[in-house]
């Protein structure tokens, strides 16, 4: 079938350490809701932990993989190295003040293609983004902005998405050695834009807590999935088969510069196991681990929620 751009981004999944810091930081000091507490499906013995807004949409899910005794990573070429949230403008002075008033530390505003952005840091060092947008709606934080590569040769990774995912170079600037190129796909909404970044640091990137293991994009349904599937085979990327995810499925591939793409599909959603005012509420486990559910709840760490702030 013919398919047209992608229109986003769907989740970010990272590393992270304790889950009790990590949901205390996104659901409490960023307000988001813990859409989905379930596992690792490869590793049971791991929460799966999923952050969005109250429905749960596409463009706003942020999940994590907690290792207790994870490492710290560091972002570098070939990674993901940041991720960023839109701010409405009429809310970004007051996320400035609940900031300040939680003694969260961070670091601006700093203009970027002519919006200011705050950068602050979860515990596990891992960089966050507010980024000031006036197609951002509300108080609160309204979904992805961006998502930040840092890549040795920016130009193979640009031609796939602009050849391939129907992205449009929007913008260039250079700042203290660092260059950065953006991306948009055509119809703006949450999480469609991308940046990439090249940088001069000798850095050498190493997974563990606090980096970015992959970025999701969103495929409409399962006939655009297998159309995305069928492009990005003939175009030689080495492509997994569809893997069912529960909540949505999923193929995968490393882009030219190594950093790992999925795409997504939209349905089924977050309510599949759960309504939608339940949602994050209970420990959902996929059908073939519900016969270990027991053993499973032993080998998890308690969690205790956090009631959501709003800003």
């Amino acid at each position: 079938m013919p398919i047209g751009a992608i229109p986003g981004l769907h989740h970010v999944t990272a590393i992270c350490g304790a889950p009790q810091a990590n949901l205390d930081f996104y659901s409490g000091c960023l307000g988001q809701r813990l859409v989905k507490k379930t596992v690792n499906f490869d590793a049971p013995d791991t929460y799966h932990l999923y952050y969005g807004d109250e429905a749960g949409a596409p463009g706003t899910i942020m999940t994590f993989f907690p290792f207790v005794d994870a490492g710290p990573g560091r972002a570098g070429p070939g990674m993901a190295s940041a991720v960023a949230y839109a701010v409405p403008e009429v809310a970004f002075e007051g996320w400035m003040e609940k900031l300040a008033l939680d003694a969260v530390d961070f670091d601006g505003p700093v203009e970027r293609f002519g919006q200011r952005v705050l950068v602050l840091s979860d515990p596990d060092r891992a960089p966050v983004e507010l980024v000031e947008s006036d197609a951002a709606a509300g108080e609160g934080l309204d979904g992805f902005h961006s998502v930040t590569l840092w890549e040795r040769d920016p130009d193979r990774t640009a031609r796939l998405l602009v050849d391939h995912f129907g992205y449009a170079e929007t913008g260039r600037e250079a700042d203290g050695g660092v260059e950065r190129l953006r991306f948009a796909t055509p119809g703006g909404g949450r999480g469609s834009t991308l940046d990439i970044i090249r940088s001069d640091a000798p850095t050498i990137a190493r997974s563990g807590a606090g980096t970015i293991h992959h970025v999701a994009f969103r495929a409409e349904n399962d006939e655009v999935q297998r159309a995305w599937h069928e492009r990005l085979a003939t175009a030689g990327f080495d492509v997994t088969p569809v893997i069912d995810r529960q909540y949505f499925n999923a193929i995968y591939f490393r882009e030219p510069g190594g950093v790992l793409f999925e795409i997504a599909t939209d349905p089924p959603g977050f309510a599949t196991d759960e309504t939608q005012d339940k949602m994050g509420s209970a420990l959902m486990l996929p059908p073939k681990y519900e016969a270990a559910r027991a053993r499973i709840e032993r080998m998890l760490p308690p969690l205790e929620p956090r009631l959501r702030q709003a800003s």
